[in-house]
């Protein structure tokens, strides 16, 4: 290998340094030694690199390498922005080299210019920056109650958890009526319209009205009632459902009252035995105002809200064919269309959808169902909840004009 830098061009010497400073386009390190240039050792060993920017092998000489300690460059590794970027850092961080010759067993290494290597890329790529899409957080709906203990903000998620899956043990066949060979779904609408009335007027709790229309579909489902006893079934079923919820509960004497004394107090205790004895004393089912609790929570809901939700949803009571939804979607709906009513849009975030565990397009059928109730509220004979939510004690929520954007097709 040893000859004169001017007839041996792929060597290079002294002179040819020189060249390399003054004329040639890429940075070469100053070395004594004999060293092949890059282009010869790229072409002699592997050919020309697939890309103009690519790190290509070493050339080794016949010796084996002595310097085990310089780490190997990666093979046909493209050099990025960022990577020619840490490579100048390098090269103007780096220490002088040496003056000394190296010496002639050292492996034989490519010298590479950052600059003259350049991506063939990124000359025709357009640089797209990556816009950050805000997306809409999840809300810890519980932070405000940690300290609660009454709120037990450890379990309540596993709570409603529990909730979802045992909601189909209180729900019943949407066609149970079928069975009944003496009354039919009007009847029934008839009966839970006054017992909203009654339970209004007796001023008793949100959970005792839900929990008797529970109570009475329940045991029609599975019992056949004569029409002369449908109302009897009502009054025992509230007063069921009072001994289970409220604090107070009525006496058997006023419920016989309300009832024009149709029924005798042996009468409401033989029917109320017959009832726990069918229902297997199951009277810990989840309804849906356990759910509209939760998510009006999530929907942070102020007082008009939670009172058009609740309006909602105790019209859906009254009418037979909402008994084809389970609990949590019928509260999930009534909470999605009052909000819609209230700001004349669609709106249910990614919270509200989060803790209810329904999307818009799943509540759409059974809000579209709520606005026809909610448009025809007024009228008929079956007007008990629209005069309930007609006083200032609800806010007048029934004065409010219904949301009929939801009910077309390209909603």
């Amino acid at each position: 290998m040893a000859g004169s830098d001017e007839n041996n061009p792929g060597v290079i010497g002294p002179a040819n340094i020189q060249r390399g400073l003054h004329g040639g386009g890429g940075k070469i390190a100053a070395a004594t030694g004999q060293r092949r240039a890059l282009s010869a050792i790229n072409r002699n060993i592997i050919g020309d690199p697939p890309y103009p920017c690519a790190v290509t092998k070493r050339g080794f000489s016949e010796k084996p390498a002595i310097d085990a300690k310089i780490p190997p460059i990666p093979v046909n590794r493209p050099i990025t922005r960022k990577f020619a970027a840490q490579l100048a850092n390098k090269q103007q961080t780096k220490k002088p080299v040496p003056s000394h010759p190296i010496s002639s067993e050292s492996e034989d290494l490519a010298i590479i210019d950052v600059e003259d290597c350049k991506p063939m890329f990124v000359d025709h790529m357009e640089e797209v920056e990556m816009e950050d899409v805000a997306e809409e957080p999840v809300l810890d709906i519980d932070s405000c109650d940690k300290k609660n203990q009454l709120a037990v903000v450890e379990y309540v998620d596993d709570i409603y958890r529990f909730y979802k899956k045992a909601e189909s043990s209180g729900c019943v066949p949407s066609n149970y009526m079928s069975q009944q060979y003496d009354i039919n779904d009007r009847m029934r609408g008839i009966l839970i319209d006054w017992l909203i009335e009654v339970h209004y007027k007796f001023e008793l709790l949100d959970e005792t009205l839900f929990l008797t229309v529970n109570l009475i579909d329940r045991f029609l489902a599975v019992k056949p009632v004569v029409r002369k006893k449908l109302q009897l079934v009502g009054v025992t079923a509230m007063l069921l459902a009072c001994k289970y919820e409220e604090v107070s509960v009525p006496v058997v004497e006023d419920l016989i009252s309300i009832s024009d004394k149709a029924y005798s107090r042996r009468e409401v205790l033989e029917m109320e035995k017959l009832m726990v004895n069918t229902l297997q004393f199951n009277l810990s089912v989840p309804t849906p105002f356990v759910f509209m609790r939760r998510f009006l929570k999530a929907a942070q809901s102020d007082k008009k809200l939670e009172l058009l939700s609740f309006f909602m949803i105790e019209l859906c009571l009254v009418e037979y064919e909402m008994l084809k939804f389970p609990p949590s979607l019928l509260a999930a709906a009534a909470i999605y269309t009052a909000q819609c009513t209230l700001c004349g849009s669609k709106l249910w975030s990614k919270t509200t959808e989060w803790h209810t565990s329904y999307s818009e397009e799943q509540l759409l059928e059974c809000s579209r169902l709520m606005v026809s109730f909610h448009q025809k509220a007024g009228m008929g004979n079956l007007t008990g909840v629209h005069r309930k939510y007609s006083t200032s004690k609800f806010g007048y929520a029934a004065r409010t004009e219904p949301a009929n954007f939801i009910l077309e097709p390209s909603f």
